[in-house]
């Protein structure tokens, strides 16, 4: 199976793991995903029907959008692909248009302009919730016409939410699989890099996600974590078989190293 990159660059996206991940996701019948992101297991896996929720709100709408208005939302984010937009004035501006912006359609153009043509793709709000990241200074963003076209294919069976992993946990029904990928636990006191969105994941978010999914697994409901590979994420997932890969980062926290971190894969399994 050709492996499809999603339309949207990441911080932690999981296309470099997908192999791995699709080696241990439990069969069933829908996917669940609390923590979509850019989505690269949704696009990369074979489920009759997905749930997929984030707790970022422009995220969701942007894949409501790009579901429903395929062909409107290519023809119009293409325009703002030029050499003329491809500028530092013009970025600032547009961050401050979306910043401002009420009107979901137009929000979603831009905010994947902002992904392509921010720094590193990053996507980081301030406390006032406002985009913050930075231009990139790239020389020719790339358009992902493709990916885009093909994300709508794939999305007519896909449910998208905006909600909490706690919300998307509590509303599981039999056949379902649950793959999480929350934001990384750091790696030491001071590699957090979690405030992707206005709430920050702290480690009782992540403790509690890891006892929702022991619960699940009571309820026959198999689950999949993926995470740093940690003293912490070891004593928080003790209830899972764990799996250890190793994966090349795809952004790194100062945009320069690209050293391979082991990632840990825990399994909550349901005997048959």
């Amino acid at each position: 199976m050709k492996k499809n990159r999603a339309f949207l660059k990441w911080a932690g996206g999981k296309y470099p793991l997908l192999e791995d991940i699709k080696k241990y996701l439990p069969k069933g019948d829908c996917l669940i995903e609390p923590f979509v992101g850019a989505g690269s297991v949704f696009l990369n896996t074979d489920y009759s029907r997905y749930i997929l929720a984030d707790i970022n709100s422009d995220l969701i709408n942007l894949y409501n959008i790009v579901k429903t208005r395929a062909d409107e939302y290519v023809q119009e984010s293409r325009k703002l692909f030029t050499a003329e937009q491809n500028d530092e004035q013009a970025f600032y501006l547009n961050r401050t248009e979306f910043n401002q912006c009420k009107d979901e359609f137009r929000r979603a153009l831009l905010f994947l302009y902002l992904n392509r043509h921010c720094y590193n793709g990053l996507c980081r709000y301030n406390l006032r919730g406002e985009f913050n990241v930075p231009f990139g200074r790239y020389i020719k963003p790339y358009f992902p016409e493709e990916e885009l076209y093909h994300f709508a294919e794939r999305a007519q069976n896909a449910i998208f939410l905006c909600q909490s992993y706690d919300v998307s946990m509590a509303n599981v029904s039999a056949g379902s699989v649950v793959y999480c990928d929350p934001p990384y636990a750091p790696l030491s006191a001071t590699a957090n890099f979690t405030a992707y969105h206005t709430d920050s994941f702290n480690a009782v978010q992540q403790q509690h996600l890891a006892q929702l999914a022991e619960n699940l697994q009571g309820n026959r409901i198999p689950v999949l974590i993926s995470n740093h590979d940690t003293e912490l994420t070891r004593l928080w997932y003790h209830q899972a078989k764990l799996h250890v890969v190793q994966v090349r980062r795809s952004i790194s926290r100062n945009g320069g190293t690209r050293n391979k971190v082991d990632e840990l894969l825990a399994l909550y399994k349901v005997s048959a």
